[in-house]
């Protein structure tokens, strides 16, 4: 069977252009409930333009993945994604400790009454579950693989966190988002997010290719960031510093995982490597079973 050849600049280009183009409709139409259709319709771009090129690509072997990624709960490391979510919690803990310790508020340690924002009236939570789930059948249906097809996972997690960074933008425009949110704040707030997404894109990496590159697991962990970062009730001031604490998180998971993040042996064969891994680890496990 023909090898798949990953197109990244076409996928991030098209993807772009679609997310932005309804964005910016979106912006144009605030305050009507087009708006939300809109912004609904650009969130739904990255998995569609994952799905459509996956199923177009007429290759066995990428649709076979893809459904892997998605359905196959054989992939997910149950342990691996308690231990994100662990490290996560740790780093929320942390910047709340720090902040309480220079004299931020104790009621930090508590969960908010209601979310920071709503679109359209829509419910806040439903905007999260979509937002995780859409954007991770995006993004780790294809754009990442399409970056890490040719670099190291550490040199896509930088790649990957700068474009992630980048797709945001116009939802610092659009009233109701929590990114509007941040606008009003203050500057240094946006460059905060836009910042903080580079270092958290390697806690994504190592949680995808830890579970053997599953959605589903991404998608779990994506999920329990975003509530996290909107029930527990830090303020905008604490979220900078947790920003430290993701960096200090990255650089641990890097330096203990030196060998993912820079081996060389998926590049140009992802499909393939990832495959016979799957195999090897599910033969040692029969054979340790047995």
């Amino acid at each position: 069977m023909e090898k798949y050849i990953y197109r990244p600049k076409k996928f991030y280009v098209i993807t772009f252009a679609l997310t932005w183009g309804f964005w910016i409709l979106a912006l144009l139409f605030k305050d009507t409930q087009l708006m939300f259709l809109f912004m609904l319709l650009g969130l739904l771009m990255p998995a569609t333009v994952a799905v459509v090129t996956v199923l177009g690509s007429k290759n066995k072997s990428l649709k076979d993945d893809f459904k892997r990624k998605l359905f196959r709960f054989y992939r997910i490391r149950p342990l691996q994604i308690l231990l994100a979510i662990l490290v996560f919690a740790a780093i929320v803990a942390a910047s709340i400790g720090t902040s309480v310790f220079f004299g931020g508020p104790l009621s930090q340690f508590s969960f908010t009454e209601d979310f920071s924002f709503s679109i359209g009236g829509t419910s806040a939570l439903l905007t999260i579950f979509l937002a995780s789930t859409m954007e991770e059948v995006g993004w780790r249906g294809y754009g990442e693989d399409a970056v890490g097809q040719y670099h190291t996972w550490f040199t896509e997690s930088i790649i990957f966190g700068c474009i992630w960074a980048c797709w945001h933008l116009p939802l610092f425009w659009i009233p109701g988002t929590y990114h509007y949110g941040l606008k009003e704040l203050g500057v240094v707030y946006v460059l905060n997010f836009l910042l903080s997404t580079i270092p958290f894109d390697f806690i994504q990496t190592w949680v995808y290719v830890k579970n053997n590159r599953s959605m589903l697991a991404t998608i779990i962990f994506h999920m329990f960031v975003n509530i996290m970062q909107e029930k527990i009730a830090m303020t905008p001031q604490t979220k900078c510093i947790e920003t430290i604490f993701v960096v200090i998180a990255c650089v641990v998971i890097v330096l203990t995982n030196k060998e993912m993040f820079f081996e060389r042996k998926h590049i140009g064969n992802l499909l393939e490597y990832t495959e016979q891994t799957c195999r090897k680890k599910k033969a040692a496990a029969d054979t340790a079973n047995a």
